[in-house]
């Protein structure tokens, strides 16, 4: 027998013809809902069979919010570095199909070096957080000891046991480093700060397992770093002539743009001299002047693994505790040329 397809708040609003947020509001009692309105979406929704989920250990009264938190360590959220800002809307899309609303805040490095707790935290805010992004394992040791109710994402801790969703970093720089290597290149370089994220560390340890299989040279003193031990971005410094690689396999989109600017400002071209791959499919429109060969694994993929995970852990239903990984494909464009 077929499973029943679970119903969200999405399914409800197609049905009225009205927005995601208005059926969000009227089930959860919020202002902004007209009272015939209101009345009809719970109706509907009682039809449809839609299953309201809330949290019952927020308060401590045993009061709920229905709001998860999203925190972002500043220095991954700026202007020049959308990919965080494209995972929160659609981490808050997921959410709200869920019955929740979502709460950004960005945690400076101050507060994270204070070990001083989000906002939203000390207002009783939320009902759960989503740590987004390389935060100190100091930070979430000090965080868990007075807010148990997280989980990370698009990063984990290796020596801490937090539940956590992230990529399947490593088997994908895998992938794209193989397919480079079958397009004739032996002489490679990872650009990446191996230290600065387990993101990146693991994506190198792809890329050395397809280097190493295929008996190229593969050292860690040659890896180009985009960033510092923080992670912030810095000037791509290229090899000298002698030795420039035939391709880079970079550890983000970003980083790989940044690498083309480089090289074209030093005369090479893209991919007739060099070849250049990325890691995430998200670039703004028009910044490399190539189609980029990439990885890429669905947003709506990952979010909904993170949701449902902080849903049930907030509201003590079973689940799987520990790293969950998300896989995704190669994204072949123009940006690797065969030798």
């Amino acid at each position: 027998m077929a499973q029943k397809k679970k119903v969200r708040l999405s399914d409800i609003a197609e049905k009225l013809g009205i927005s995601t947020v208005t059926v969000s509001k009227a089930l959860s009692d919020k202002d902004g809902v007209g009272d015939e309105l209101r009345q009809q979406i719970k109706e509907i929704a009682v039809q449809m069979d839609y299953q309201v989920k809330r949290t019952n250990i927020s308060g401590a009264d045993g009061s709920t919010t229905g709001n998860i938190g999203i925190l972002i360590p500043s220095r991954f959220f700026s202007p020049d570095v959308s990919y965080y800002w494209h995972i929160f809307n659609a981490l808050s899309s997921e959410l709200l199909n869920h019955g929740y609303y979502s709460i950004m805040e960005l945690l400076s490095d101050d507060d994270e070096n204070t070990f001083n707790l989000p906002r939203m935290i000390k207002d009783k805010k939320i009902d759960g957080l989503i740590v987004l992004g390389q935060t100190k394992d100091s930070y979430l040791e000090a965080l868990n000891d007075k807010f148990s109710n997280f989980i990370l994402y698009d990063f984990y801790s290796a020596k801490l046991p937090f539940d956590s969703v992230s990529n399947d970093n490593y088997f994908c720089s895998y992938l794209v480093t193989d397919y480079v290597i079958s397009q004739g290149h032996k002489k490679i370089l990872f650009v990446g700060n191996f230290g600065a994220t387990t993101s990146i560390s693991d994506r190198f340890m792809g890329f050395q397992k397809a280097m190493l299989e295929n008996n190229l040279s593969c050292n860690a003193e040659e890896i180009i770093d985009d960033r510092n031990s923080a992670g912030v971005l810095i000037p791509i410094k290229l090899p000298s002539a002698k030795n420039m690689p035939t391709a880079f396999i970079c550890n983000c989109d970003e980083t790989a743009a940044n690498v083309i600017q480089a090289l074209q400002e030093n005369g090479y071209k893209v991919p007739e001299d060099i070849s250049v791959t990325g890691f995430d499919n998200y670039l703004p429109k028009n910044q490399t002047s190539v189609g980029l060969t990439t990885v890429y694994i669905r947003p709506e993929d990952s979010t909904k693994v993170a949701a449902e995970l902080i849903i049930n852990k907030i509201t003590g239903q079973p689940y799987i505790k520990g790293r969950h990984l998300v896989s995704g494909s190669l994204v072949i464009r123009d940006s690797v040329k065969k030798i």
